[in-house]
């Protein structure tokens, strides 16, 4: 009888520690802590396949999916599908997770607390029903922390209480927001493994924010106001990029992630419509514009299309560098050459060591268009995302007709 109990107890002992050890399915809801206490919130659901556990990320719409995730004991590694980002995490005795977000920069790697819960909890907690609608366009003032103004466009979809959107910069975009209206309050979020990022702002009435702050990463923070505006528009000329007045042809050398050299000149590109894509993996819009150009090329390559990444990375390590591109190729499946500068994105000198036919690189992603003889017929700068909707389909719309101006030329 004795014996019977023990292997009763035994089992119940290891059925309980092997719960533990499993991370559960469903809705969970993380916490990024900053320093501040602005903590950035976001939801996540866990899956199984194959035995093997699968993370989504929820950011409205969007569904990113994570299957890097590595459970040993009580710990979690979770390895982010691009970007140089992950999570190092215990497993609480309560199923909970406590640990840190890490992510790569152009220094030292930012180390930032993070807990998580399993639970049907939003991001966003409900509560006074909303006294104001704010779907529609709102022309922002951002003040950076050095004082100095940017400008941005929110675009926001209110349905009850929920909110969703982006906001637009002369460059790119915040990708997908989430979040809610409450009373006279707004508040959105959103993490993709680059971006991090609290929002929050008092609605004073139909047309006007105030005391509106972002919360970027550990310590970032920016203030801002808004007003409606459905014209509402952003200059892109300060960021825009130009051939040099007589530069001639495209000339450059650089090797691709297995190390081969590819160059402009080389026969595979002779005759052809060239796309140079400029582009770092570090960044979230370079990530949208890449999967975007991977599906393209794939439909258009035969018709004598080539496509280039140029990319300038955070450090001039080029093992470091072909490890994150590395993860941006396979994960969109990108056929076409990715190229490693070996230059960094903030280095000074960045296009005069890469591209020193064009002026000053000053955004990325952006876009030069390189026509069958060789010479540059269009540069784009920047780039907005399929969070943007109309924004984004205006893109894919003017990109297909240069690439076909081009084509048939």
């Amino acid at each position: 009888m004795r014996v019977k109990y023990f292997f009763l107890f035994l089992f119940a002992f290891l059925s309980a520690t092997l719960e533990a050890q499993t991370l559960k399915s469903g809705l969970w809801k993380g916490w990024l802590h900053r320093t501040d206490g602005n903590n950035i919130m976001f939801n996540f659901e866990v899956s199984y396949r194959n035995r093997q556990p699968v993370i989504h990320i929820h950011n409205a719409e969007e569904r990113l999916e994570v299957k890097q995730v590595s459970i040993k004991g009580d710990s979690v590694l979770i390895e982010m599908p691009f970007f140089e980002s992950g999570f190092a995490l215990k497993m609480e005795a309560d199923g909970s997770l406590k640990g840190n977000w890490i992510k790569g920069t152009t220094g030292k790697n930012m180390v930032m607390p993070f807990t998580a819960k399993r639970g049907n909890e939003t991001r966003f907690l409900p509560g006074e029903k909303a006294r104001f609608v704010v779907s529609g366009k709102w022309e922002l003032d951002i003040i950076r922390p050095n004082g100095t103004t940017r400008p941005a466009i929110a675009e926001l979809v209110q349905k009850g209480n929920r909110l969703t959107g982006t906001i637009l910069t002369p460059t790119g975009d915040y990708r997908y927001l989430d979040g809610i209206v409450r009373d006279d309050s707004l508040f959105l979020s959103t993490f993709n493994g680059s971006h991090a990022f609290y929002i929050s702002a008092a609605i004073e009435n139909e047309n006007t924010l105030s005391a509106g702050h972002i919360y970027g990463g550990l310590t970032t923070v920016e203030k801002f106001s808004g007003r409606r505006n459905e014209a509402a528009s952003l200059s892109k000329e300060a960021f825009a990029i130009y051939v040099k007045p007589g530069a001639g042809p495209m000339d450059f050398q650089f090797p691709d992630l297995d190390g081969k050299m590819v160059g402009i000149r080389d026969e595979r590109f002779r005759n052809k419509v060239v796309i140079l894509q400029l582009m770092g993996s570090w960044c979230p819009n370079c990530m949208d514009e890449t999967n975007f150009l991977s599906a393209y090329y794939k439909k258009n390559f035969t018709r004598g299309l080539e496509i280039i990444s140029l990319a300038y990375e955070y450090s001039t390590d080029i093992e470091r560098s072909r490890k994150s591109l590395k993860k941006l190729q396979q994960r969109f499946a990108v056929t076409f050459p990715m190229l490693i500068t070996g230059v960094t994105s903030t280095d000074s000198l960045r296009t005069e060591k890469t591209l020193p036919q064009l002026s000053t690189i000053k955004a990325y992603p952006s876009l030069v268009f390189i026509g069958k003889d060789g010479q540059v017929r269009k540069v784009h700068s920047g780039f907005y995302g399929p969070a943007t909707g109309d924004q984004y389909t205006k893109f894919v719309k003017e990109f297909e007709e240069t690439v076909d101006a081009l084509l048939n030329e």
